[in-house]
């Protein structure tokens, strides 16, 4: 006779996931029509004001607010406190708004200051790594690449509900022409192929990575991913920071500089000094608009 006491709790477990997965993902579906319903701005303002009364009761918000202590010495309880509920605002809307970016790019609520420099990335003919950081609404970032003809490549991380997953990375898609890879051990290989044939990959930069470089970030060390400088110097690439900030709203403005990487007979140091550069620039840019950077994740350890 078989034995069924361990193939009938795994067979429930799988059950149970995966009405789960397909509950979140009408969920998000319904979500999805009822955005695209409501006004653009009444949506993101509501998706933010619900993150904004219900986060400050979770877990995170506390990790927020000794994250901004640290960053704002001189700052008081409560200023510390109003930074934190309107980053919860911030996110909430970026929420909302990364399942409307049609809508918003259609709209014409996205400046791009990067215009210029982005024709003269094109026209050198080198590879390009853009880097990015999480900030006012990150989802936009490489617009001003669709919108230029530049073909980018990403990177994401996959979700735990596959329904969810398929149907988010199905919504970036074509603003990733090269291709969206799901991190992983094996996509450095094809982002270095990439870069190298000439092409362009953009990465989010401002998260901890523990197997990373120890940076300055705020006055403290940050573990941080050198994987940016590294293809850049690697492939005589050129490295490019970009960042979108919202202005009021749903609308927004990208701004983008060239990085200077070092170019020595020493390539570590050179990755290592083009890794300090970049955070030193995303800090400065954090400090601009502290309320629209995402403090509550890990970046410090």
């Amino acid at each position: 006779m078989t034995d069924l006491s361990n193939v009938i709790p795994a067979q429930t477990g799988r059950s149970w996931r995966s009405t789960k997965h397909a509950a979140e993902y009408l969920l998000l579906r319904g979500l999805v029509g009822l955005l695209h319903i409501l006004p653009l701005d009444f949506g993101s303002w509501a998706m933010g004001s619900l993150w904004r009364l219900v986060a400050p009761r979770l877990r995170r918000h506390d990790r927020a607010l000794r994250h901004l202590a640290a960053a704002y010495p001189t700052k008081s309880a409560a200023e510390i406190d109003t930074l934190a509920r309107a980053m919860w605002m911030d996110l909430g809307r970026t929420f909302a708004e990364s399942l409307m970016v049609d809508r918003i790019v259609k709209a014409g609520r996205v400046e791009d200051a990067s215009g210029p420099l982005i024709e003269a990335v094109k026209a050198s003919g080198k590879g390009v790594v853009f880097v990015s950081l999480h900030t006012g609404n990150w989802e936009l970032v490489v617009i001003p690449t669709v919108t230029n003809g530049i073909k980018v490549a990403g990177v994401y991380q996959r979700m735990k509900n596959p329904k969810v997953d398929d149907y988010v990375a199905l919504v970036r898609r074509d603003r990733y022409p090269r291709g969206l890879f799901v991190k992983g051990a094996d996509v450095g290989k094809k982002l270095l192929r990439i870069v190298r044939g000439g092409g362009a990959i953009a990465l989010l930069a401002d998260l901890r990575d523990r197997n990373g470089l120890s940076v300055p970030f705020f006055d403290r060390p940050a573990p941080s991913t050198t994987f940016p400088a590294l293809l850049a110097r690697g492939s005589d690439a050129l490295l490019v920071a970009a960042r979108v900030i919202r202005t009021h709203g749903v609308r927004f403005r990208i701004e983008a500089e060239i990085l200077d990487i070092p170019r020595t007979d020493d390539r570590n140091a050179d990755v290592d000094a083009a890794t300090h550069l970049t955070h030193q620039l995303f800090e400065k840019w954090v400090r601009e608009h502290p309320e629209q950077w995402m403090w509550a994740h890990r970046r410090w350890g």
